[in-house]
């Protein structure tokens, strides 16, 4: 299967609100390091990039999903925001969904090597690239969140690359089956203890899975799905 190239510089989303989630088809081969993609910028370093969340697949599935709900509710101005990118990917295209894509796929993407490490988590900057709240807690319930990737050999990839799996050593762990774990199961305590045992799933993500099942809780997601103001009384 093929993929496209996608990459961004930093923005304002909204006078307060700083991304680089606007991503947009690259022409030329890139080289692909282990943090990402030559010439791709993240603005909140924390929370996106670094040699775990190198890169971002979003399914091209979902974009016409998105366009029907938003058509649906009569939100035109938003409908027309749904351009490769959008969700701010790297890398989109067919054939792999987080239904039948797994933690620690790897896969070979032109000369470079690459591993999925976790699902992506959805913030509040959804909300204002798509100008509506709440747009990220629908993202995260339905599990359409694209999931991130590490790379393993560094290499050249072109605009248009195709993506060859390599190896498959947790099918038993897609990625809206660990998403769901995490976000939409409440206190799941044995998929909890799966993820935090899972080799191939990222550190952060096995810290949070160890860190839920010691408090007996998960976390309180306001702050990342709804932003700042949200959290002001």
């Amino acid at each position: 299967m093929f993929v496209t190239l996608l990459t961004g510089g930093a923005g304002q989303l909204t006078p307060d609100i700083a991304s680089a989630i606007d991503k947009r088809p690259v022409s030329a081969a890139l080289f692909c390091s282990r943090t990402g993609l030559k010439g791709d910028e993240q603005v909140s370093t924390r929370f996106h990039g670094g040699p775990e969340r190198a890169l971002h697949y979003y399914p091209a599935e979902h974009y016409p999903v998105w366009r029907q709900w938003f058509e649906g509710m009569g939100l035109t101005d938003s409908r027309e925001r749904l351009v490769p990118g959008a969700f701010g990917e790297n890398l989109s295209g067919t054939g792999l969904t987080e239904d039948n894509a797994c933690i620690g796929d790897v896969f070979r993407l032109g000369d470079a090597l690459v591993q999925i490490s976790q699902p992506r988590s959805p913030c509040y900057k959804l909300n204002a690239r798509f100008g509506h709240d709440f747009f990220s807690v629908l993202v995260q319930a339905n599990g359409r969140t694209g999931w991130l990737l590490r790379v393993l050999e560094e290499g050249m990839v072109p605009p248009a690359a195709n993506v060859e799996l390599v190896e498959r050593p947790c099918p038993g762990m897609p990625v809206r089956r660990a998403g769901d774990i995490v976000f939409n199961r409440g206190f799941d305590a044995d998929g909890l203890r799966e993820l935090a045992g899972l080799e191939h799933l990222s550190p952060n993500w096995r810290k949070k899975a160890a860190d839920y099942l010691a408090a007996g809780r998960v976390d309180d997601w306001t702050l990342r799905l709804l932003g700042p103001k949200a959290t002001q009384s």
